[in-house]
């Protein structure tokens, strides 16, 4: 019987994992565990949290041996000198884009990356152009909310994480430790 799949293939995939429900980042740590447990060399940059904060999701990591560069100053909407949150996500794009084309990386994540989009201080293009040119097999996952059309047009993969109900809205329950952070 024919099917109408087309033949298999292997290639790196562009992966967006975007919408207002929690889990985004969790699980694009979850692929980065996984493929740093098939012996693959991971990294990721984060674009909202700060080089002070020590994450559970950061604790982890190193002592894994696996390299998280935060790349901002925390919750950029409390900020009081968004010229400065540009520049570092600006530092952290100069720095991600590095990584991409360096072909040392099996699997780069891209934390939080759709806020300084949005906020204008990185180009969606430029993003696009530098995911273009990646080794074939490299994957990179690129999480946050509202992800731009053009990015999930360029993707390979995109979910959509939806919020059905939070303790926070229900309940006033805020962020905890292992849990959010």
């Amino acid at each position: 019987m024919p099917t109408n799949r087309p033949p298999k293939k292997h290639k790196g995939l562009v992966i967006i994992n975007t919408g207002d429900g929690k889990g985004k980042s969790t699980a694009a740590f979850g692929m980065l565990l996984r493929a740093w447990g098939r012996d693959m060399k991971v990294g990721a940059v984060q674009f909202i949290k700060s080089e002070s904060g020590k994450y559970g999701e950061h604790r982890a990591l190193e002592k894994m041996g696996v390299e998280v560069i935060p790349a901002g100053r925390g919750f950029t909407w409390t900020s009081h000198d968004l010229d400065v949150d540009a520049e570092k996500a600006r530092h952290g794009w100069k720095t991600a884009s590095e990584m991409i084309l360096s072909g040392e990386y099996d699997v780069i994540m891209l934390d939080e990356i759709t806020y300084p989009i949005r906020y204008g201080w990185l180009d969606a293009s430029d993003i696009i152009d530098t995911l273009s040119r990646r080794p074939e097999m490299m994957h990179v996952v690129l999480t946050g909310r509202n992800a731009q059309d053009e990015l999930v047009e360029f993707a390979d993969l995109v979910t959509e994480m939806k919020m059905i109900k939070h303790p926070y809205e229900t309940q006033g329950v805020t962020a905890q430790k292992g849990v959010e952070f």
